[in-house]
């Protein structure tokens, strides 16, 4: 489960596993259903439920019943845009560097391609991935760029520098305090975290040139976190003393919980940042007298122990996991389900991670008042005929 697929790995499966249309295979290399397997709907589904159209503000969601590839295409991909997306010619396009560093500099595209280049499957969710979008504000890629950490190495950062924020070139008119101002889209991480392996300025997506709805020319891609740290449209790095307070990180995608602080109950308010443990029943389709329930875990990064299903009352069985599965990519599973009855079943799924720690009930996170962070466990309903 530790293992990242290389590139030329990814290659080499792709006409088994992927269909990616940017290798000039069909997305139907993995079918979706084998012969004579149906798929039994949920009952459980919104009636308003419409994947795959662009909303006014940008959004678009995937309908996770239909997922039937271990790497998401680029067209399926979630969209989240908070401001309009920018137009940005690539040939004239600099990555800036500024702040608390040796001296500012610039990188073209071309200086960028021209550096010892990463390839990581990565898959992540928006943070306000939810169940009546059938969460489907999620996906799993491959991504190709540059580590950031290399690019960090050239650019002498001084003693006092300990926040490195990253703004998108995307902008939008923000009131703050009674006052009209132009601001940009804008996340930050510690330092450390900066430099950590796997975070990495990436200009391609699924063995192609990113595309501009998902941030090209450059996107920064922080494995294990969300969605909303992963900032499109990249074009300047700042490094600072301080931690960035813009709305992106102090006021907006906070999410409020009510917890145990040093033996006293208190309200709370975290940003949100790394996926939180996670499971989702997205499929289930019968062949014969057997069922067979598919979805996907995600979370920050640490090993998946284990995916449970639950079916009615029953015990929890073990799910088996995608062997593909690496520890940043989503987790794709599956149970086969021997002679249902007939009527209407509950399912639910439950991750567990090698530290021990395990997917919430949603008993247990009903002390969160934000839409932030959804990891508790989602009950599916079914109707078997």
């Amino acid at each position: 489960m530790k293992k990242q697929i290389s590139r030329r790995e990814l290659l080499s499966r792709a006409a088994a596993f992927t269909g990616l249309a940017t290798l000039g295979l069909p997305l139907s290399a993995i079918p979706a259903l084998a012969q004579g397997e149906e798929v039994i709907s949920f009952t459980d589904v919104p009636e308003r439920f419409n994947p795959g159209a662009r909303s006014d503000s940008g959004t678009r969601y995937i309908d996770t019943r239909e997922i039937d590839n271990f790497i998401t295409p680029k067209d399926d991909f979630y969209i989240v845009s908070h401001y309009p997306q920018p137009e940005i010619n690539p040939e004239t396009f600099r990555l800036k560097i500024s702040g608390l560093v040796g001296k500012p500099r610039e990188y073209s595209m071309d200086d960028l391609r021209a550096l010892p280049r990463i390839e990581r499957t990565v898959g992540f969710e928006c943070g306000g991935n939810q169940k009546a979008l059938l969460h489907g504000l999620a996906g799993n890629a491959w991504w190709g760029g540059v580590r950031l950490a290399s690019l960090m190495d050239n650019w002498d950062v001084r003693p006092e520098g300990t926040e490195v924020v990253f703004f998108g070139a995307d902008k939008g008119e923000e009131e703050i305090r009674r006052a009209q101002v132009e601001m940009q889209f804008a996340r930050s991480l510690p330092l450390e975290e900066a430099r950590r392996y796997d975070v990495m300025v990436a200009f391609e997506m699924n063995g192609e040139p990113l595309p501009a709805v998902h941030g090209a020319p450059l996107r920064l891609i922080v494995p294990g976190a969300y969605g909303i740290a992963n900032v499109k449209w990249l074009s300047h790095i700042h490094i600072q003393d301080r931690r960035w307070m813009g709305r992106f990180m102090g006021k907006d995608y906070v999410t409020l919980r009510h917890r145990d602080v040093g033996g006293e109950m208190m309200w709370t308010q975290d940003a949100v940042s790394g996926c939180l443990l996670k499971s989702v029943i997205a499929r289930v389709t019968r062949r014969g007298n057997r069922c067979k329930i598919t979805g996907f875990a995600l979370n920050d990064g640490t090993p998946m122990e284990s995916v449970e299903i639950k079916i009615d009352d029953g015990p929890w069985q073990t799910a088996t996991i995608d062997p593909r599965s690496t520890d940043y990519s989503w987790k794709l599973f599956t149970y086969d389900w021997d002679s249902p009855t007939k009527g209407e079943h509950t399912l639910v799924s439950r991750a567990t991670d090698i530290k021990g720690n395990v997917q919430p009930r949603q008993e247990d996170v009903a002390k969160k008042i934000t839409y932030w962070e959804n990891p508790g466990q989602w009950p599916r309903t079914v109707e078997i005929s």
